[in-house]
């Protein structure tokens, strides 16, 4: 999978299709947007945790990047240019979903304490494996812990600690210096994993809380529905395999057992966004504009 977050990345690709769907190559246009569109996505929904929120803020970072395609000089790197839009856009835009209210890591350990401990569900009476509902359960809740770092943290965090983007073009992307960008991936890591440690049975085996115990709590509460698994498809890359080895080091044994919780999340393939770019090109008469056949 091309991974535009490399440290060294052959953006010749990405260049011949800018220039072709400026010269008006519908498919140009669309093989640039399949290259990207999963990454933007993957950011997406961990900064507003819903994927049908992600899917939103997809498509209007991709219609911000179809309306400026033709303003791209090439005196950045496509990538800096594209994912510079992407972070403005979610960094400014407007609080929705599971972000509206206002989640601190004290909260979130009260929400997940009222969660009682119960017995897993019988396997007769759900419509999928229990074991996927506990990956489920897993998956909404360390998710659910990025909401607790401001937008600028969960970003960083995003980028450095769970795609292992290099401080260097997580700079350029944010536009901080590298130091800044290290600086503040270790407030977004001591916070998080801060609160992991106390909290989560995954991470230090004293804690109390188990994934199995709260997962049928979880599913009285309406926070997983079997019917409709948003964090565990059937066929999906990690995160690690998709992204490279990261280029972060971490030295506590806490901070290893973390960062792998995130590191192993599913990287989720949206949906494909080429009919909707389809429409969009046709009812926004960006076709015109950008004088595509």
């Amino acid at each position: 999978m091309h991974n535009p977050f490399a440290e060294v990345v052959d953006e010749s690709t990405d260049e011949d299709l800018i220039q072709q769907a400026i010269s008006g190559s519908r498919s140009s246009l669309e093989k640039l947007v399949l290259r990207h569109q999963a990454w933007i996505y993957n950011i997406a929904v961990r900064m507003v945790f819903h994927p049908q929120d992600a899917e939103e803020v997809t498509q209007e970072v991709l219609i911000k990047i179809l309306t400026h395609l033709s303003t791209f000089r090439g005196k950045s790197r496509f990538r800096t240019w594209l994912y510079q839009i992407t972070t403005n856009h979610i960094l400014n835009m407007k609080r929705r979903g599971a972000e509206l209210p206002t989640q601190t890591f004290s909260s979130y350990a009260a929400a997940i304490n009222e969660v009682p401990d119960l017995d897993l569900p019988d396997p007769e009476n759900v419509p999928v494996d229990v074991p996927l509902l506990v990956e489920e359960a897993k998956l909404a809740c360390t998710t659910g812990m990025l909401l607790c770092l401001d937008r600028h943290e969960r970003l960083v965090f995003t980028l450095g600690e769970i795609f292992g983007v290099s401080d260097q073009v997580g700079g350029e992307i944010l536009e901080l210096t590298p130091a800044n960008f290290r600086q503040c991936l270790s407030r977004a890591r001591r916070d998080l994993y801060h609160f992991m440690n106390r909290q989560c049975g995954l991470v230090n085996a004293s804690n109390p809380c188990r994934c199995p115990k709260k997962t049928r709590g979880f599913i009285e509460a309406g926070h997983v529905d079997p019917h409709r698994l948003q964090f565990v498809p059937f066929r999906a890359q990690q995160i690690r395999d998709a992204a490279d080895a990261t280029a972060q080091v971490i030295d506590s044994a806490v901070e290893q057992q973390s960062a792998e919780l995130f590191r192993s999340q599913p990287f989720l393939e949206p949906k494909s966004q080429i009919d909707w770019l389809r429409k969009f090109l046709v009812t926004s008469k960006l076709c015109d504009t950008l004088n595509l056949n």
